[in-house]
């Protein structure tokens, strides 16, 4: 699932109303008002139409004869979405959002590690070695080359199972890792590489047990980091805000 990539006055105005939607401000059911929305924003019907479509292929919005745009059900929407991720976020959702987060990647991690060390080639061993090089190289750089190099890591885990269903259930944490690293990369936190080098090397000795010790570990340094970033964030908020 790929991001949209709309820039200008109509990325933003996808941004905007995928905000309002994912904030509430637009409610579950409640129809849409395009002329009105038109109006407010100052752009022609058409703009507001083609970020509607944006919106309706992330499952967001639909429409009925006689009942015009309206929000689906929030069992509709497609919450992996990398953008409604985003928006999420921005709509104050993250400490929600990241904790979900946390709890699937405590179910489904720790098990890939363990069946990666039993079921690992050597071809594999490589690539977990190449990501964890990049993680290394990354580590203090920019906030987005330090996310592609982890998440290259966690789907090079993935894949090692040589389970497919496994290697598939990158699309439920790939966007919210990604998002998640990007925050903390942006801040203050641990270095990365000895807890992802402490599992390539027991993906890589065949032992399951310390593979999926070492993933818990990781999960748990994860954790602090956000925890770190988010503390910080609100102190600073607390500094900003007016007595």
């Amino acid at each position: 699932m790929a991001a949209y990539s709309g820039r200008g006055v109509h990325g933003q105005t996808v941004r905007l109303l995928g905000e309002r939607v994912l904030s509430g401000r637009i409610g579950e059911g409640e129809t849409i008002d395009l002329a009105a929305l038109s109006g407010e924003l100052d752009l022609s019907l058409t703009a507001i139409r083609e970020a509607i479509k944006v919106l309706a292929a992330k499952g967001l919005v639909g429409s009925r004869q006689k009942k015009g745009t309206f929000v689906r059900p929030r069992g509709d929407w497609n919450l992996l979405d990398p953008d409604v991720v985003r928006w999420r976020i921005a709509a104050g959702a993250g400490d929600v959002f990241f904790g979900e987060l946390a709890e699937l990647r405590d179910a489904l991690e720790p098990a890939a590690a363990r069946l990666a060390a039993l079921r690992r080639t050597d071809a594999d061993v490589t690539e977990l070695r190449a990501a964890l090089t990049d993680i290394a190289d990354t580590g203090r750089g920019p906030a987005e080359e330090a996310a592609r190099a982890d998440l290259r890591w966690h789907r090079a885990l993935l894949a090692a199972t040589h389970n497919e269903l496994f290697t598939r259930t990158d699309v439920f944490f790939a966007a919210g890792l990604s998002e998640r690293d990007r925050l903390v990369h942006g801040g203050a936190h641990d270095d990365p590489v000895p807890t992802h080098g402490a599992v390539t090397d027991a993906v890589a000795a065949g032992d399951p047990r310390a593979a999926e010790s070492a993933m818990r570990s990781l999960l748990e340094q994860a954790r602090e980091d956000l925890l770190r970033v988010t503390e910080d964030d609100a102190a600073v908020d607390d500094l900003e805000t007016p007595q």
